[in-house]
């Protein structure tokens, strides 16, 4: 048993060791975002779904340039581009996290087992992560596809539970702190790990099936990791939850030993199953119920209303790109391997500069004018996407600078958006806890929405400059809405 599990509630909240231990989870789980979502998964994936490079001779520069020939995935008869299924493999993932996250927050607080669920979710993403090292090839795309869906799910469902434990663990005043100390141990946790795959791929391997084995070699690392390094929070951590008098005498369902019992008295096994099946459905309905019931309080709220209409637009676009930026750089430009994860590196960096001035100017000009600057310049960046000409000889430039501008603004309204959702609603509220999942459950629907229309798009016309410039749609009607909510700014004291 871990050693923190009955120690009383004065002693867990602001406790330095299980403080520490909660922000380690960072450490732990952050490698899953940089490694698989943003650099060497889509493109490994990429180079497994092209079945060759052609030459193509470019009158207006007298270049001659490599264009990329992709196999095609067929499903039920029908064949999509490699890159479209990635997304819709995306949009499966995020559905299933959307369907699954309010039920099992609500069952975790019934049954007062936070952590119980957090460990499993770790567990599933962290052994996905090491099965995409079974992916080789066009011969179990499928199998790789899948192994994509369950880290995501593992991912992104160890998040809710992740964030649902700070206000357990720690006073108001220190939720900020610990919140940013997590973020930062993340970031240095996972970039730690991508120059070690790195060096792996880009120095040890001498031929381009040894860069293979070594990516692969990769994505072992990152479960291990993953799951290596969280052992030190499911020490600490405490099994925090207040657990309810109404249980069945014996959860069947979420504990397998009571399964082989007869339960004779209880009235006998079908009996248990029974009230257990019973019990999760009023969890899964009282779960839906108080989310709807969240949402409707929210949006009875005028600023709010239009807050988080514009946030659920802008956040179409902002996360979808993120999520395809690596396989646009790939698929559109060819732009190389080394350049292509360098970038994002930078990117990563750039964003929490971004968070940075963005915070800093909105002491000046108000959080709305700032979040109106940030969705204008993603605009631009949606725009000058599409306009990107692979036969231009300066595309990798023109491509670095549309890096630029993401990385710039991505960390800025991101910042700006949890900020200015914090500032609207009510003060003293008991509810924030709550009223956040419904804001997490609203950016997730937005990725669902923007991976499948962006998949879309790709499927219809077999690149991705039209998805791109579907996604400066929805930020420019994040920009009118956002418009619409009237808030003041924000005047240090002297």
């Amino acid at each position: 048993m871990p050693e923190n599990d009955q120690l009383p509630m004065s002693q867990i909240k602001n406790n330095p060791k299980i403080m520490r231990a909660w922000a380690y989870y960072d450490w732990a789980n952050s490698v899953y975002s940089l490694v698989i979502t943003s650099t060497i998964f889509p493109i490994y994936y990429s180079i497994l779904t092209t079945a060759s490079e052609k030459a193509e001779y470019v009158k207006e520069t007298g270049q001659w340039i490599k264009v990329p020939v992709r196999h095609m995935i067929t499903i039920f008869g029908k064949d999509y581009q490699p890159d479209a299924i990635y997304g819709y493999s995306l949009t499966i993932s995020f559905l299933i996290v959307v369907l699954l996250s309010p039920i099992l927050s609500s069952l975790a607080d019934t049954i007062g087992n936070k952590k119980s669920f957090l460990q499993f979710f770790c567990y599933l993403g962290a052994t996905s992560c090491m099965g995409l090292a079974m992916f080789t090839g066009m011969q179990n795309v499928f199998l790789g596809l899948l192994f994509s869906i369950t880290a995501s799910v593992g991912f992104w469902g160890s998040l809710v539970f992740y964030n649902s434990f700070l206000p357990d663990i720690a006073s108001r005043d220190r939720q900020d702190a610990l919140s940013a100390k997590g973020y930062v141990y993340g970031y240095i946790g996972s970039v730690v790990l991508v120059v070690i795959c790195l060096i792996l791929i880009q120095v040890f391997a001498k031929t381009p099936e040894d860069a293979k084995l070594y990516t692969r070699i990769s994505f072992l690392l990152t479960g291990a990791w993953w799951f290596g390094f969280s052992q030190y929070t499911f020490k600490h951590l405490p099994q925090f939850g207040a657990v309810h008098s109404q249980l069945p005498k014996d959860l069947v369902l979420l504990n397998y030993k009571n399964i082989f019992k007869q339960h004779k008295e209880q009235g006998g096994f079908w009996m248990v199953l029974k009230d257990n099946i019973s019990f999760y459905k009023d969890v899964v309905n009282e779960s839906f119920h108080e989310l709807f019931k969240v949402g409707r309080k929210l949006f009875a709220d005028r600023n709010l209303k239009f807050f988080l209409s514009s946030f659920f637009f802008y956040s179409v676009g902002m996360q979808t790109i993120f999520l395809m930026a690596t396989l646009f750089g790939k698929s559109e430009i060819n732009l190389a391997q080394d350049k292509l994860i360098l970038t994002l590196l930078v990117i990563q960096i750039e964003a929490i500069i971004g968070a940075i001035i963005f915070s800093r100017l909105s002491r000046v000009i108000g959080n709305k004018n700032v979040i109106s600057i940030a969705i204008i310049l993603w605009i631009v960046a949606c725009l000058s996407a599409y306009f990107l000409n692979k036969e231009n000889p300066y595309v990798e430039y023109k491509f670095y600078g549309i890096a630029a501008i993401i990385g710039l603004v991505m960390g800025g309204l991101q910042a700006m958006s949890r900020s200015t959702y914090s500032k609207l609603l009510p003060e003293d509220s008991m509810d924030n806890t709550t009223f956040f999942s419904f804001y997490d459950v609203l950016e997730k629907l937005a990725i669902i929405l923007g991976t499948f229309i962006f998949a879309t798009m790709i499927d219809k016309y077999h690149n991705m400059r039209y998805s791109a410039l579907s996604m400066s749609l929805f930020f420019a009607v994040g920009l009118i809405l956002i418009r619409f909510v009237k808030l003041s700014i924000f005047k240090p004291k002297e």
